[in-house]
């Protein structure tokens, strides 16, 4: 939903200090909103039809212990069983009632009243009330969980239950990415806790309840029949299969064992779409952006002149063209299109130039040869870096490690020189990638970058009580230039997650952290 109903504006009245969110639907009118959250929807123009299953395909399994992380599979589970208080729409940060109908900021920008829903009940037939909104804020928060918006959680030090549908969070300071928590964290059930770590038991407020998994194989779920949004999910069941390998997740599109894919390669879905008969969905909104990350205490790696040199030698656009086909655009920093930090000068300010970053090298003087490390399908991209550097005169060693492996190196700094991937979060308020995302946190990161001014720039941007406004977007160009002047990591683009299906899949949606959204879903 891009548009308030009633013609108000509502970017306006929601950045007002201690306003309230005045959007209090009802019935038909939520379930409208609900399917209009997700922008971007595959074959929306045919007549909704009830029933039937849905089979889609994944490359990545479940690993229970990661469920706040985002990783893997665990979109799919929370897209399907669990929701959250508000959920942005794709284009934009202005957030919408889901569980939560109603909300007032505190003028100071240190308290938020919630209203919630009252109709809503849980699988196991529980009532959702306030306390559960404490217990999953609490859980998000428990470190043990690995949430990479823990210290935004961790900064909400009360909860003061008034009723069973009102509650008043309040913040040991301003958060201007508040909004950004309440998307995230999904309500999960206090009774069942203790089975989330296993794979066991799912139990949430949404569309889909959870039925069975087989490890490395299959998630299985069936329509929620007592969901809260009315005559809604039109279908009966959504079976995932679990196919790592690439080439047999588009075989087993196209040999109609599936119906739904996420993450073909570009190329084949590229050609997929041309054949005709079938979708590819790029998920604007839920951007990912590639990059170049660098550990700085690598002697050679230390001298800021060496990394621009890497930044004016990458061709950004050979990357997106030839390895992404299309599905994105290049980048300096890291915001997408749509954010309130994207900005165009201080985004290309490392376009390529060869001479120039030969002539840092001069000055710096060339490294000898530098590890590259990635993980499965980032290949091609660490294959044309080495061959940008190669122009420069930087030798570099490919240094392939599989996924696990990859994470742990990650999330342990434990890389011995340069690495290619993806981060995300980038699509959220600006302030929760520099506070939460494991690669840019300003206190600690995967490139052990160090800066006091750096932290405070985080800081500014992430203690305000408002995320949009002018004062903010000031706060963003300061961020943007200390990523730019210490350039630990060395963006590369945009790249859009895609979804392919058959064309009898309709209303395919899907939230900005590439949950799938399959309340509105059918098939025909």
């Amino acid at each position: 939903m891009s548009s308030p109903p009633g013609g108000f504006d509502r970017r306006n009245f929601l950045r007002t200090g201690g306003v309230v969110a005045a959007a209090i639907f009802g019935g038909a009118a939520l379930a409208a909103c609900t399917s209009a959250v997700s922008e971007q929807k595959a074959g929306g123009d045919a007549t909704p039809v009830r029933g039937g299953t849905l089979k889609f395909g994944i490359r990545d399994d479940l690993v229970p212990a990661n469920l706040l992380t985002n990783t893997g599979a665990t979109p799919v589970i929370v897209g399907l069983v669990y929701e959250s208080l508000i959920r942005y729409p794709n284009d934009e940060l202005e957030p919408q009632p889901l569980l939560a109908k109603s909300w007032e900021l505190a003028a100071d920008g240190r308290s938020l009243s919630l209203d919630l829903r009252d109709d809503v009940k849980f699988h196991s037939g529980r009532s959702f009330t306030a306390k559960d909104v404490e217990f999953s804020i609490r859980t998000y928060a428990d470190a043990k969980w690995s949430a990479q918006l823990r210290s935004t959680a961790t900064a909400v030090t009360g909860f003061d239950i008034v009723s069973p549908t009102r509650i008043v969070l309040r913040f040991a300071h301003p958060l201007s990415n508040v909004y950004d928590l309440l998307d995230t964290v999904p309500i999960l059930d206090s009774e069942s806790v203790e089975q989330l770590g296993t794979g066991d038991t799912y139990i949430g407020t949404g569309p889909f309840r959870f039925v069975q998994r087989v490890p490395n194989s299959q998630l299985v779920f069936e329509k929620n029949p007592d969901y809260w949004v009315p005559e809604r999910p039109y279908l009966d069941r959504v079976e995932i299969a679990i196919i790592p390998d690439p080439q047999a997740l588009l075989n087993a599109l196209k040999s109609g064992q599936i119906a739904a894919a996420r993450e073909l390669g570009y190329r084949d879905a590229e050609n997929l779409a041309k054949g005709g008969g079938y979708q590819v969905l790029d998920l604007e909104g839920a951007e990912l952006q590639s990059y170049v990350g660098v550990n700085v205490t690598v002697p050679e790696l230390a001298d800021v002149r060496v990394r621009q040199a890497i930044a004016y030698a990458l061709d950004r656009d050979r990357i997106v063209a030839e390895v992404y086909r299309g599905a994105g655009y290049p980048l300096n920093v890291p915001w997408p299109k749509n954010s309130p930090a994207y900005d165009e000068s201080r985004n290309t300010r490392y376009s390529r130039d060869i001479d120039k970053a030969e002539q840092l090298l001069t000055e710096a003087g060339t490294p000898p040869k530098l590890p590259l490390t990635f993980a499965p399908g980032y290949q091609e991209t660490a294959q044309i870096v080495q061959s940008n550097l190669a122009d420069i005169g930087i030798e570099v060693e490919l240094d392939p490690v599989d996924g696990a492996t990859f994470v742990k190196q990650l999330t342990g700094a434990q890389f011995r020189g340069l690495w290619v991937t993806d981060h995300s979060w980038a699509q959220f308020v600006p302030s929760t990638l520099t506070v939460s995302a494991y690669p840019f946190n300003a206190r600690r990161n995967a490139s052990h970058y160090e800066s006091p001014a750096y932290v405070a720039a985080a800081d500014a941007a992430w203690q305000r009580a408002e995320s949009t406004g002018p004062e903010a977007v000031q706060a963003y160009k300061a961020l943007s230039d200390q990523l730019l002047e210490g350039l630990f990591l060395i963006e590369i683009g945009v790249r859009y997650q895609q979804y392919a299906a058959s064309n009898q899949v309709h209303d395919l949606g899907w939230t900005k952290r590439r949950e799938p959204l399959l309340t509105d879903t059918f098939l025909s």
